[in-house]
């Protein structure tokens, strides 16, 4: 059986198609676009590649400036790994990176018992989770009332919290100095120089901001979701633990994910409530390193932010999952 569509039929379906082709000569056909005959006799034009100056003005100019972003950014990474791994201990010897790799100051880092580095890793590990767990539960429940509940004072409240927060908290210092001290001499479990009272002023701190910024993500999701439990003879407690914090998982993980880095890494507060080498953050502990002008090591103190960086990562990392999944859902909805 032979195809109805024989090549000479091809040939002016392709004529007509392009036009250049037919009864031009060969300088036009050179310009034309390259055509392409299949098996049931279409002719379809092929896609013609496209010149580098074409091309870098198309789409290169944005690979360009991804390039030079990622460099930029990365540079300042590169050169404190590379201070790390310096066994002269100054920032100025480290301008060739990675010229010398050695891994002393990473064993001499754990090494210094006036120095306690590794109960610095663990208490400020303590602490920035216990916050960021306290945060986002406490931060949750405050959004889910101020979205589903109606009471009075409810909006005067919300904008409150908000107002609060616009105020640096350094502008807080003297007052939560004198607030804690007051404190411990009732309580002094959770006084000055306890990781108990600082978490507490971490979670203070906080929640006003990220309440706001929950309650936003809070008011997507559809109340006719809990109206149905309700008829089902769901509770508040149920719907919100049972449904409502399965949808927003994602505003939860970045709540927690900010939490946990602002807390990491917090200096000014920490400093002013932990005195005891054994209770204080690696924020206060590393600052020892550096702060004494006979006896500055860089070196120890780039391999202690090197480690220090790799809790920030590792739980980035992991809720990753969840804020890129709240991305694509939400462009979904």
């Amino acid at each position: 059986m032979t195809n109805p569509f024989n090549t000479q039929q091809g040939a002016e379906i392709g004529e007509r198609l392009n036009p250049l082709v037919a009864g031009s000569g060969a300088t036009d056909r050179s310009r034309a676009p390259r055509t392409v005959q299949i098996a049931d006799g279409r002719v379809l034009p092929t896609r013609r590649r496209r010149s580098f100056p074409r091309w870098f003005a198309d789409t290169g100019w944005r690979h360009l400036i991804g390039v030079v972003m990622l460099v930029f950014a990365s540079f300042p990474l590169l050169y404190v790994l590379s201070a790390s791994l310096n066994p002269t201990g100054t920032l100025v010897g480290s301008n060739e990176l990675f010229r010398v790799i050695d891994f002393s100051n990473y064993i001499e880092l754990f090494q210094r018992p006036q120095q306690p580095y590794a109960a610095w890793f663990l208490n400020s590990l303590v602490i920035g989770l216990v916050t960021a767990a306290g945060t986002v539960f406490l931060g949750a429940l405050a959004a889910y009332a101020f979205s589903r509940l109606r009471f009075t004072g409810r909006r005067v409240g919300l904008l409150t919290l908000l107002l609060v927060q616009m105020f640096p908290q350094l502008l807080g210092v003297v007052a939560i100095f004198l607030l804690m001290s007051g404190i411990g001499e009732i309580f002094p479990q959770v006084g000055l120089g306890t990781q108990s009272g600082l978490i507490l002023v971490y979670l203070g701190g906080a929640l006003g901001v990220n309440t706001y910024l929950m309650y936003g993500f809070f008011n997507t999701i559809p109340v006719s979701i809990d109206e149905a439990a309700k008829l089902d003879g769901a509770s508040h407690a149920q719907i919100f633990f049972g449904i409502v914090l399965r949808l927003v998982a994602p505003i939860l993980a970045v709540v927690g994910l900010l939490s946990f880095i602002g807390t990491f890494s917090e200096f000014v507060i920490a400093s002013i409530m932990l005195t005891d080498p054994q209770t204080q953050t690696l924020a206060v502990g590393l600052f020892q390193f550096v702060s004494q002008e006979t006896s500055r090591n860089w070196a120890i103190f780039s391999a202690g932010a090197v480690l220090a960086a790799i809790p920030v990562m590792a739980l980035f990392l992991y809720l990753q999952k969840y804020i890129i999944g709240g991305l694509t859902a939400g462009s979904v909805k």
